[in-house]
């Protein structure tokens, strides 16, 4: 700014004084000139006199200095130059041509070289010569040249006078923009010139306040989203450091949230991860699958491209465990159900051949019809099993109502004392009435199931005790027996779909396998939180626990 300030105040100032000095010497060196003509027109006649009055002798001890004299014949010829000068004929020369024909002429010549003009004046005697008398003139540029010193003093004056006032002028009018407030309306004592940009520069000082809230919301929203996610992400430079990781992400790599700014290798050195980073460094997308510290998870790694080079990684860790587990246990129960179907299937299957090619005495196609009529029942229970499993998984579920355990036991408990009479199980219901929200079809069948399970799993003459509370920490029913146990390394498993402690026994009796499963999945439904306590060889209780009721949880 000040350098500006100062061309243009240099410019300006010495424009005018060059301006100024042509105009004062123009002026002054026409006046002067005019002078000039004046007292050469004067000494014209002066000589003219002196010649006509002496002639040729006016010459002769003359002291010339500044003028030249000539005296021109009336036929143009040189008479007499002071100069000494012969030279052409002069009858053409203009002041010559006025003086001949009025009397006095005059006129005035440049040299070729423009640094001296000539005045010349010529007065006509009595006898038809001319007198012409001359003076030389420096030129205006002469002039002009002369002055060079005064001009380059004044030009180094100049100079320093602008660069002061520019810095004066600029450092005024800086300091009211450096003492601008934005925020107010007015310059308080400003320049009314700078209102203007004050006003445009309140719009853009709102529009930026607007943005950089409509940013920060949206930092705000997407902070929360990033710190809300279930999958891990991370954001790395170009030199693997870390720039932002997620809660998630912190838990997934076991840093315990304090790994800004570290090198991601540094705290998980997995092969894979290595691999990955590497190729979303160099531009490449990168997919792996990879085991940590908590689980197996899948990687997706995606270079961030600034320009045209990757300026960065960023790191997703998608949680694979339970869907590994998931699928694990789909395919677990897609081989249970082929197995469980195909055995009655054979052996129904082998049954009606038999009978079909006519192999099977008379007094024993009734055994083998019965054997058909049984396992297509054990088929049948096993498909509406299945069935009914799906519809837990999905919700298809009745509506909640009032339900009183003690009741829905006593029921249980009637519908299976042909079974466990046959067993030669006691079976019985103690405790009191406990009320819960719930299915009541559900919780019936869930209090069967154990109950079932309890006596089929159970030794002949051993019983089976159904407790109903209702103080405590909720309502709660268990299920004991005096039956043959749970080994501890299968505790965790026996609710897992088509899972048999006793094969041998489980075919026997003609479980599905799927009995405990069910009763899992009613549990989830009311919230209810199972306990399972068995010791081999002396027996097994199962506890159901309605502390807390909630939505249905929905497991494989």
């Amino acid at each position: 700014m000040t350098k500006r300030i100062f061309c243009s105040i240099f410019f300006v100032a010495f424009g005018v004084f060059l301006a100024s000095l042509a105009l004062i010497m123009g002026i002054l060196y026409g006046y002067f000139t005019k002078v000039q003509q004046a007292q050469l027109k004067m000494q014209t006649m002066l000589a003219a006199q002196g010649v006509s009055n002496e002639g040729a002798g006016y010459f002769q001890g003359l002291d010339i200095q500044h003028y030249r004299i000539t005296w021109i014949g009336a036929d143009g010829a040189v008479l007499y130059d002071s100069q000494s000068v012969t030279g052409e004929n002069h009858l053409a020369r203009e002041e010559v041509v006025q003086a001949l024909s009025s009397g006095y002429g005059e006129s005035l010549r440049d040299s070729a070289t423009l640094m001296l003009r000539s005045l010349y004046a010529a007065q006509r005697l009595a006898d038809g010569t001319v007198l012409r008398l001359s003076i030389a003139q420096n030129s205006i540029l002469t002039l002009a040249l002369g002055m060079a010193q005064p001009i380059c003093t004044v030009f180094l004056v100049a100079v320093i006078l602008s660069a002061l006032l520019a810095v004066n002028i600029s450092r005024r009018i800086v300091r009211p923009l450096a003492e601008l407030d934005l925020d107010a309306a007015t310059l308080d004592g400003g320049y009314e010139e700078l209102m203007p940009l004050l006003r445009r520069a309140q719009a853009q000082q709102k529009q930026l306040k607007w943005q950089e809230t409509a940013l920060q919301r949206k930092q705000d929203t997407l902070n929360t989203i990033v710190s809300s996610m279930s999958e891990g992400m991370v954001l790395l430079d170009r030199e693997r450091k870390i720039v932002s990781i997620n809660p998630a992400a912190a838990e997934i790599l076991g840093d315990g949230g304090f790994s800004v700014g570290a090198d991601i290798l540094a705290l998980d050195g997995n092969v894979c991860l290595k691999d990955a980073v590497k190729k979303a460094l160099g531009g490449e997308r990168a997919e792996q699958t990879i085991a940590l510290r908590h689980g197996r998870h899948r990687l997706e790694a995606a270079p961030i491209i600034s320009g045209d080079k990757p300026a960065g990684a960023a790191l997703l860790f998608f949680d694979i465990t339970e869907k590994e587990k998931t699928e694990a246990l789909r395919r677990e129960f897609t081989a249970n159900v082929s197995h469980e179907l195909k055995t009655p299937l054979q052996s129904i299957s082998g049954c009606a051949e038999l009978l079909e090619n006519g192999m099977v005495r008379a007094e024993d196609i009734r055994p083998f019809a019965g054997r058909i009529h049984a396992e297509a029942r054990r088929m049948t229970r096993l498909v509406e099993d299945i069935i009914h499993l799906s519809q837990l998984d999905e919700g298809a579920v009745p509506a909640r109502q009032e339900v009183d355990l003690y009741e829905a036991a006593q029921e249980a408990a009637s519908a299976l004392q042909r079974s466990a009479a046959a067993k030669q199980v006691r079976l019985a219901v103690t405790g009191e009435r406990a009320l819960v929200n719930g299915a009541r079809g559900l919780i019936c069948e869930m209090i069967y199931n154990l109950c079932d399970n309890a006596i089929k799993y159970n030794v002949e003459g051993g019983s089976v005790e159904v407790l109903v509370a209702g103080d405590g920490q909720g309502p709660s029913v268990s299920v004991s027996d005096t039956g043959i146990g749970i080994p501890p390394e299968y505790r965790d498993r026996i609710f897992e779909r088509f899972f048999r402690v006793d094969k041998s026994r489980s075919k026997a009796s003609g479980g599905t396998g799927l009995g405990l499963s069910i009763v899992k999945h009613i549990a989830q439904y009311h919230g209810a939180e199972i306990a399972v306590e068995s010791e081999p060889g002396r027996g097994t209780t199962i506890s159901v626990s309605f502390g807390g009721q909630s939505a249905p949880l929905h497991t494989p």
